[in-house]
């Protein structure tokens, strides 16, 4: 029986289970966590920053050395908004420390322990912080950039969207392998944990809601991804391009789910340079 899209419920189980994607998917969590702990010892001086009240409303800050008012990058971590960890992805920060700019890598309270709404409320509150607390921190709140992996492109799109205070914060965006239609989510096995009626779903589908301007957006997916996962991506492009973002957006052939998040530290990468030059960085 068709659940969507005329997939049956083993196939659209099948079309998000990112672990079954990638069998080896530990070897690149392994070598990602073994990067960002030598990070962290190098520059342990602005780590678990509280944003807000629950435990898990921190972030790292990593300061470039010499450089006034950089620009900052934001990057919110995966984990289909059930699990992962900020500690994960610290190495990042790399990509951006020696072209000058800062990088925050930010975590979230996770669901069941707190709903959808809550979630990307906190993610919200988190870039507000940080637009606030800048001149303190030491970076320029006028230049803050986001981007994230996965659920973490859900959340930089829900951050790029109208209808909350902060709206218009952010300059520009990543998405990778993002998710930003909740229906299919919904009706897969992840909803065990995430509990999303269709109200939810909707109101936190980032391609259904309007944009907080034309801040550009790039999206990516791994060419060795599922189809919806390239089809979500698909689905955002048409839907934003359409209120007037300026995106760019790319298969990269041979990536999978892990491999395309491990390409954003990479200094000397394509896809670091292009989230660079869109911080204005050359």
């Amino acid at each position: 029986m068709s659940v969507f899209r005329g997939y049956d419920q083993a196939q659209l189980d099948a079309l998000y289970d990112t672990r079954r994607m990638v069998p080896d998917w530990q070897t690149y969590t392994d070598r990602f966590e073994a990067r960002s702990a030598a990070l962290r010892a190098r520059m342990p001086d602005a780590l678990a920053l509280a944003y807000g009240p629950h435990p898990r409303e921190r972030l790292d800050l990593f300061l470039p050395g010499g450089v006034e008012r950089p620009p900052l990058q934001a990057f919110f971590h995966g984990g289909y908004w059930r699990s992962g960890e900020k500690e994960r992805y610290s190495y990042i920060a790399e990509a951006f420390l020696d072209a000058g700019a800062a990088a925050a890598i930010v975590e979230y309270a996770l669901v069941p322990g707190v709903d959808m709404d809550e979630l990307v409320r906190q993610c919200r509150a988190a870039v507000s912080w940080l637009a606030a607390a800048a001149d303190r921190l030491g970076f320029d709140g006028e230049r803050i950039h986001v981007s994230g992996h996965s659920a973490g492109g859900h959340i930089v799109a829900m951050l790029m969207a109208d209808g909350w205070e902060g709206a218009g914060i952010v300059k520009s965006g990543l998405g990778l392998s993002g998710l930003y239609e909740l229906e299919p989510i919904r009706l897969t096995y992840l909803n065990e944990t995430l509990g999303l009626d269709p109200a939810a779903a909707a109101r936190n589908s980032p391609a259904l809601l309007t944009p907080a301007g034309a801040a550009p957006l790039l999206l990516a997916v791994g060419g060795d991804e599922r189809a919806e996962f390239l089809r979500q991506q698909q689905a955002m492009e048409d839907a934003w391009l359409g209120e007037g973002v300026p995106i760019t957006s790319s298969v990269l052939p041979g990536h999978n789910h892990y491999t395309i998040v491990e390409l954003l530290g990479d200094a000397d990468g394509e896809l670091a340079a292009a989230v660079r030059r869109q911080m204005g960085l050359g």
